[in-house]
């Protein structure tokens, strides 16, 4: 679990923003476990990206006004439909716009299947709305048309009727019809690589130990800190489905690094668990604070002598130290300087990332 909080302009907000957080949310001494579906991926189980070009008609003199591309699509077009246009002679309407076509091709997808496609403007068109998106095939990186789209454009909008933010850009949902399989014998596969979304060696030790304990054989061995091989038992040979839907259900306690990540801009903070702060003395402007180091009898006189001096105890962690922080009144601004003070002191034993 970590600990985020964020400045939200005044100071009281941001005080009672972190007072609650750090009252509300302990850092766990460990990491949770979660499904082995959340942190990792199957080799091959993944979306294709599919792309196309095509034309929306009917808008309502918001399209493109001059766009060569858009001239040329429709000249094309007539021909196809029987219609002579003479060579040369452009043809130009404000009621039709050149569009990019995207969509994401799931995995095993099959022939019939419906996907969303999302339609951008590429001309000078002001408005896509209104518009109806003519047949437009969709392609892979491979070059082969796995969909064909059409249909009407949807902008969204606000309930309200107000005006959207970006009218160029619209949506069909089921737009898109799936011409082509994948092809892909999963259920005949002898061996499955899992690929862990955030590599960590503990992590891929810990998840081959449940794998194993769970199948009753080692069958499953770690390549590398973010790779998983499993071999796929006698007993599920051609019924790799089922294995899957056992495996991906195991729980893994799932191991991070010490890290701590810092957005100026927003005052953003979010602290990772397993980190310390080694014995050291900070000041800061007119604040002063120390970590261990400290005698016994001298925090009183410390606290007594100002406000802006705290002690916090030897062996603390960020949570510690951002809570004395906080009580003094620290801006995430002032927060940004100290922790990066802190990593160059090498006092900081985690990870550091400004955004």
């Amino acid at each position: 679990m970590s600990i985020a909080f964020r400045s939200i302009v005044k100071h009281s907000a941001w005080q009672l923003a972190v007072l609650l957080i750090f009252f509300g949310l302990a850092l766990p001494e460990h990491g949770g476990a979660v499904r082995l579906k959340d942190i990792a991926a199957v080799k091959g189980v993944r979306e294709n990206i599919l792309i196309g070009y095509g034309i929306v008609v009917g808008l309502k003199g918001t399209g493109d006004s001059s766009a060569e591309v858009t001239s040329q699509s429709l000249t094309r077009l007539f021909g196809k439909l029987g219609l002579d246009v003479e060579k040369g002679a452009g043809i130009k309407s404000k009621n039709a716009a050149a569009v990019i076509v995207t969509a994401k091709l799931p995995p095993f997808a099959r022939i019939g299947n419906k996907i969303d496609v999302t339609v951008s403007s590429i001309g000078d068109a002001s408005s896509l709305e209104g518009g109806m998106l003519l047949v437009a095939p969709l392609r892979a990186g491979d070059q082969n048309v796995y969909a064909v789209s059409q249909g009407p454009v949807s902008l969204g909008g606000i309930a309200d009727g107000s005006s959207k933010n970006f009218p160029t850009v619209g949506m069909i949902v089921g737009g898109a019809t799936i011409e082509k399989d994948l092809d892909m014998n999963f259920s005949g596969k002898k061996s499955i690589r899992l690929s862990l979304h955030n590599p960590d060696f503990t992590t891929a030790a810990r998840l081959i130990t449940v794998i194993n304990a769970e199948l009753g054989g080692k069958f499953a061995t770690a390549m590398d800190s973010g790779t998983v091989d499993l071999v796929v038992p006698f007993n599920y040979e051609g019924n790799t489905v089922e294995l899957l839907a056992i495996i991906e259900n195991i729980q893994v306690n799932v191991d991070t690094k010490a890290k701590v990540v810092l957005n100026e801009r927003t005052g953003t903070v979010v602290i990772g668990e397993h980190i310390t702060i080694t014995p050291v003395a900070i000041s800061h402007g007119d604040l002063s604070i120390q970590v261990g180091g400290g005698k016994d009898g001298e925090k009183d006189k410390k606290e007594s002598r100002a406000e802006s001096v705290f002690e916090i105890k030897k062996n603390t962690n960020v949570s510690d130290l951002v809570k004395a922080l906080n009580a003094l009144g620290v801006k995430p601004k002032d927060l940004t300087a100290i922790f990066q003070t802190l990593k160059r002191l090498g006092a900081l034993q985690a990870e550091l990332e400004i955004m």
